[in-house]
């Protein structure tokens, strides 16, 4: 089969039936085998009837999946993944403001020119100021963290995946914004971006208000950590516990020391105890105690996982 294309929604009953037929048009047109899968998050209007509907009315191609409640886009792009048979999977949004004539070039991106992955970038959007303004500084923190210098936009719904990428990779909580830093961090690094047309939303409303820039910076800080700590805890939180013990230790020499230097020369003094940098030296032996103490107990969890040796084998040869 040439394309899975996922399209993971939340109420869109009104746009199902003109997305499904804009789809259907485009893979007749190119001749793609193709298959469409919904994935229904705990929708509370009839978008899972109209998915079934349209299941009847073309059965080889609509295929769909619903959640008892609604959890959030990374489940709903996650099932999709699981189920998808494509060579190419696509992902866009179910609201149409993602156009499927963009597939073709996704597709020849991804089988033509080599990439894993293709994420779209909306260089004009239909947005007001108060989403494109934290939007541009969300994109260009993610840019910096990931070191993914060329792409422009993380979040954009469209993309399309070889789709060994898909299968590598697990979405959760709301990691789909970072999808191309978790196909990174899997191994898959070719990774491109086109422009893509943006259309304004027709039906309904926005799922997402601005908590989600908030919720970005601090998934986009634990990928972070995870990608380069997640199986050597030690090396951030000992490193860290052993610089600040050695600070504090180093600070008590130093009060204490001065105080037998102004001793041995008739100086006034005052006692250890009385000084506040001795106190603050003490906070720094705490805190680098426990910060190790926290990276020796990473550890012991990472060495008992039983993921511990799994890794992303690109290829095996001379294995009977």
């Amino acid at each position: 089969m040439d394309i899975s294309v996922i399209v993971p929604l939340y109420n869109e009953a009104e746009s199902l039936p003109e997305l499904n037929a804009w789809i259907t048009r485009v893979m007749a047109r190119e001749g793609f085998s193709y298959e469409v899968i919904y994935v229904d998050d705990g929708s509370t209007d009839e978008s899972w009837h109209v998915i079934t509907e349209l299941r009847k009315n073309d059965p080889e191609h609509v295929k769909g999946a619903s959640f008892r409640r609604n959890y959030g886009k990374s489940p709903a792009l996650n099932t999709g993944f699981r189920l998808a048979k494509g060579d190419v999977v696509i992902t866009m949004d179910a609201d149409l403001q993602d156009s499927p004539d963009e597939i073709p070039e996704l597709y020849r991106m991804i089988v033509s020119d080599g990439y894993d992955l293709v994420s779209g970038y909306k260089q004009k959007r239909y947005d007001p100021l108060s989403k494109t303004i934290p939007t541009k500084l969300f994109n260009a923190t993610a840019r910096r963290v990931s070191g993914i210098h060329n792409l422009h936009d993380f979040n954009c719904g469209l993309k399309a995946y070889r789709n060994a990428v898909v299968k590598h990779i697990e979405v959760y909580g709301d990691m789909h914004r970072y999808i191309p830093y978790l196909a990174k961090l899997a191994g898959f690094s070719r990774i491109g971006e086109k422009v893509v047309h943006h259309q304004a939303r027709k039906y309904g409303k926005t799922k997402f208000g601005l908590d989600r820039f908030v919720n970005g910076y601090l998934d986009l800080a634990t990928l972070w950590f995870t990608g380069r700590f997640g199986k050597k805890p030690m090396h951030f939180f000992g490193l860290l516990g052993s610089l600040m013990f050695f600070l504090g230790f180093i600070a008590v020499i130093i009060v204490g020391a001065m105080k037998l230097y102004h001793m041995h020369s008739g100086h006034p003094y005052i006692l250890v105890t009385d000084s506040p940098y001795f106190y603050l030296s003490l906070v720094l032996m705490l805190l680098g105690s426990q910060l190790f103490l926290a990276g020796f107990v990473g550890e012991l969890v990472v060495r008992n996982s039983p993921k511990r040796n799994e890794y992303e084998i690109k290829e095996i040869i001379g294995e009977d």
